[in-house]
Parts: C-alpha cells; sequence; structure tokens
C-alpha cells in the first residue's frame, strides 16, 4: 500500500506536542533524551480569531513553542497553551489520539537503568515488547510517561530469526551517531546506547482509515500488518515508512473507545505532523481536494523572529491529526546567527530516499 502522497514531500520535518510545562519539558528532552535547544519562539497571542483560523485552538490562546532536536533526524516541536478549558490530562495509551516516541537502544535494560538514574521515571510495562502475529515480536521495550506528558518507549529490535523472515528492507533504522552540534557540551547522549527515534507512536480509533491518510494521502509505505499482544489484550497495529528518515506506528487496542475524540492541539496531548515540501501552496491544494480534509485558513510566510522565512499551513485530516505542510529555508533563518545547534534539515532529500 503505497499511495501518491504530498507532491514534492521531502521528509517528515517535525513530530509535534503540547505539554503541560514547557521549561520542564525542554530539560527533560536535553538532561535525559540527549536533545538539543535549536530554538524557543516569543509567545504567539492574537486579539482577532487567527489562533482558531489557522491553528484550531481557541481564538484567546496563547502558545509558547521550543524545537529541540533529537539524534541525527528528528525535530520536537513542543507547545504549551494557556486557554481556559485546557485538557490537562493526557489520553492514554488506549485512547485516541495518544502518540508516543519510540527509541532503538543498544540494550533496554541499560537504558531504563539510565533513564531512571537521570529522571526517577520507572518503566509502567517493562518486558517483551511483541507478541502475536507481530513482525517485531521478541523485540524488548520498556514505556515510560514524564508528568508533563511524553509518552516514550525504549526498544532494541529482536535478531532475525534462523529460518524467519528478515525485518522489512525498507523500514528506517536509526544507527546514529547522536552528534551534538553546540547546545549542549559533546559527548554521547545520557541514555546509554540511544540510537536515535526508532518511530512516532499513535493510537487510532480506525486502523483502515488511519491506513488511508498514512499510507494513501501522505504516501507512506506499509510495512506489516499484524497482531501483538499486550497487558491489555490484543492491538491490531500496523507499520509504516514515512519518508527517508521516519517510521510510524499505528495502534487499536480492543477496548479502545472509537467514538473519543482526540485531544486539541491546545490540550495537553495534543499533537500534530508536519511534512516538510518543497512547494507548500501546491501541498495545501493537493490536501484540500482529499475527502475529509481542511486547509486551516491560507498557507502563511513568517516574516519576523527566529525562524523567518518559514512557510506552512495546518490541514485537519479525517481521523482528526493535524498535518502541517511546511518549507523552512535551511541555511538562511535568524536563530542561525546566534547557535550551533541546527534543525535536523530536509536539504535535497526526497521522499522516496532509501
Amino acid at each position: 500500500m503505497t499511495g501518491p502522497g504530498i507532491p514534492g514531500a521531502q521528509r517528515v520535518d517535525h513530530v509535534a506536542l503540547t505539554v503541560a510545562d514547557l521549561d520542564a519539558a525542554t530539560a527533560f528532552a536535553v538532561d535525559v533524551l540527549g536533545g538539543e535547544v535549536v530554538y524557543r519562539l516569543p509567545p504567539l497571542a492574537r486579539t482577532d480569531d487567527w489562533m482558531s483560523e489557522h491553528l484550531d485552538v481557541p481564538p484567546r490562546a496563547t502558545a509558547e513553542i521550543a524545537l529541540i532536536r533529537l539524534g541525527p533526524t528528528t525535530n520536537l516541536e513542543l507547545f504549551q497553551y494557556a486557554v481556559a478549558g485546557q485538557v490537562t490530562a493526557p489520553p492514554q495509551r488506549h485512547d485516541p489520539g495518544h502518540q508516543h516516541l519510540g527509541f532503538l537502544v543498544a540494550d533496554v535494560a541499560e537504558a531504563t537503568a539510565a533513564v531512571g538514574r537521570l529522571s526517577g521515571l520507572t518503566p509502567q510495562d517493562p518486558g517483551p515488547a511483541a507478541g502475536g502475529r507481530s513482525p517485531l515480536a521478541g523485540a524488548c521495550r520498556a514505556r515510560f510517561r514524564t508528568p508533563w506528558g511524553l509518552a516514550f518507549e525504549l526498544r532494541s529490535p529482536p535478531e532475525p530469526a534462523p529460518h524467519g523472515p528478515p525485518a522489512p528492507a525498507a523500514r528506517h533504522r536509526p544507527d546514529g551517531p547522536w552528534t551534538n552540534r553546540g547546545a549542549r557540551p559533546p559527548g554521547p547522549p545520557p541514555i546509554t546506547g540511544l540510537r536515535g527515534v526508532d518511530h512516532i507512536g499513535y493510537t487510532v480509533a480506525d486502523l483502515d482509515e488511519a491506513l488511508t491518510v498514512f499510507a494513501d494521502a501522505l504516501g507512506g509505505e506499509l510495512l506489516h500488518r499484524g497482531v501483538e499482544a499486550d497487558p491489555d489484550g490484543p492491538v491490531e497495529v500496523a507499520a509504516l515508512r514515512m519518508g527517508p528518515t521516519d517510521n510510524v506506528e499505528l495502534r487499536t487496542f480492543a477496548h479502545t473507545d472509537r467514538a473519543a475524540p482526540p485531544p486539541r492541539n491546545c490540550d495537553v496531548g495534543g499533537r500534530h505532523l508536519a511534512i516538510h515540501v518543497r512547494d507548500v501552496d501546491a501541498a495545501a491544494r493537493h490536501l484540500a481536494a482529499r475527502p475529509g480534509f481542511t486547509v486551516l485558513g491560507a498557507p502563511e510566510t513568517i516574516d519576523d523572529g527566529p525562524i523567518a522565512g518559514d512557510r506552512w499551513v495546518y490541514v485537519r485530516s479525517p481521523i482528526g491529526l493535524h498535518v502541517e505542510v511546511v518549507r523552512m529555508p535551511d541555511g538562511a533563518l535568524p536563530y542561525e546567527r546566534t547557535t550551533a545547534a541546527r534543525r535536523a534539515p530536509a536539504g535535497a532529500l526526497s521522499w522516496t530516499d532509501r
């Protein structure tokens, strides 16, 4: 299942998460996950309806935003919103809209010990990751949740069975190096054996509908679909290769409330996925023509601040996930004058690069 995708798509630009405390989230991303703060934007607020029209949040919401580089290929965009009626409890694993990051590590036990030493967090369910008919059967993982809203897991891949099928050749496998670029002291990441972000994970209400969005509309390549054994019961799971540098894993739990709405962008646990494209306007027109997709406002170019020159627009998808199409002129952004840290760039990449 490989669809046409977005014309001019290059790579996943960033994964975004709304958190309860931006300072705590930034500190954790740097001190525990080994990330680098690339920039932090001035507070965003408007007195008109711009926030509602472009970000799908209440019009008087205010936002603070930081961009964190995680390893060789991943940009994590963190939001903290202030808004009346904000939901402060993030969705649980089985709730539609739940998002997690999966990190590939050399040894889960060693990495788990490092997380505990650095943060005091203990895993929610350590042990074997996947059973049943999943191609990941035999992998090991440990899952965590931070007090400010990030769910993440540490995963070591299973060794190929002597007579079994190999892992999908097209899956992106992060293998470092986890290079520092000036925003933190040089050296290895704090978590032992950390290689990179292995996948972005989403819980979805309907796996078939979600695959239509990710594989057809966004151009993901379906790697496998199966069933995992889980402490909460069987889980339908599908994994996709999303461009040259990312994997997405989709899950639907047996007891997922399929009618439950996903979190809003301004709620803790709100999220969006950004795709870097060569032409934002053409990408927006393409998505606007697809059933169930709604472009929020019109593409805009930021004209001042650390990322002046960034052109972007949000698009609401049929599964409630917001997709941002964005183009950033790497090498010409104002933040680059004040720090050696850099966003993971799109450069000359194309979506089909392997």
